[in-house]
């Protein structure tokens, strides 16, 4: 069985249509002064899979141990969690000491209440397997790569790949591979949350659909400097495309601004901005680990 949340019940009810499983929901109830009441299915089979992105975490991981917890104690056996956006990851070392190492707790935290852990492109840039930092019997990183180029492909004939950064270069290389696009990657130099710089080299890029493509948007201030490097170019169009669709604030309004035409991302955090899905992705590999 399949159980989601309200805030990912159609990624949940379609993980559960590709699985060819029945789906129920986890009912949340919150209380004045601010906890949460879970209440699970009255009846669980042995295996049993909780999907929810978990995207503005803090009280959803809460929520999420509650409800593992409670299915336990209702007969499941195994516990999968297919959570297509993976809180805490980034935080991976401490730059300053007293720092908490999120990404290292939270995903201890997780591996003790669930056997398998199903994630897409959550942000390790420090370690090389998902496993390193959830230390669940089975924790596996996927890649939105291939729902991402097959989007692309549907809206340009020969774009030009463009990354923003370094840490980019992984999902921009996999998806210009598929269909042998050219790409580039830019130079970015952070100040702070809010405030980077990004500089590409001369390139001859005149005419061309450019297309931008990262892990995650939060601020999108990265996006918006690469946005505005590309624009100096005349682009035939200039398109974000990413992950994980945060866009915090007035982050769309100023990619706009800065001469983006299109702006794209998955289902993995929902969002006006969702035109691929990565749940297909998600089921192929539940159903390996089930098999």
């Amino acid at each position: 069985m399949v159980l989601g949340f309200d805030d990912y019940w159609q990624g949940a009810n379609t993980l559960a249509a590709e699985l060819d499983l029945p789906c129920d929901k986890v009912a949340v109830h919150h209380f004045p002064d601010g906890e949460s009441k879970i209440t699970v299915p009255a009846e669980l089979p042995e295996t049993v899979i909780i999907c929810r992105s978990l995207h503005r975490p803090n009280e959803k991981l809460l929520e999420l141990i509650l409800a593992a917890e409670t299915a336990r104690g209702m007969g499941a056996k195994r516990l999968l969690l297919a959570a297509p956006y993976l809180c805490y990851m980034r935080q991976d070392i401490a730059f300053q000491p007293g720092e908490a190492v999120s990404q290292k707790i939270i995903g201890q935290l997780l591996a003790q209440y669930f056997d398998d852990v199903i994630t897409v492109d959550p942000h390790l840039h420090r370690i090389d397997t998902l496993k390193q930092a959830v230390p669940a019997t089975h924790a596996l990183s996927l890649k939105a790569t291939e729902p991402m180029a097959q989007y692309l492909r549907r809206n340009f004939t020969n774009p030009v790949i463009v990354g923003p950064d370094e840490e980019s270069r992984q999902w921009v290389s996999a998806v210009a591979a598929i269909y042998d696009w050219e790409f580039y990657i830019a130079e970015k130099q952070r100040f702070d949350d809010h405030q980077v710089q990004v500089s590409l080299q001369a390139l001859t890029l005149d005419g061309r659909d450019l297309v931008i493509i990262d892990d995650i948007a939060s601020t999108g201030g990265t996006l918006v400097q690469a946005a505005r490097q590309l624009r100096m170019f005349n682009p035939a169009s200039l398109s974000v495309i990413v992950t994980h669709a945060f866009f915090i604030g007035n982050a769309m309004t100023e990619l706009k601004k800065a001469g983006v035409h299109n702006i794209w991302s998955s289902d993995a955090i929902p969002h006006q901005s969702n035109v691929f899905s990565v749940i297909t992705v998600v089921a192929k590999a539940v159903k390996v680990l089930l098999a």
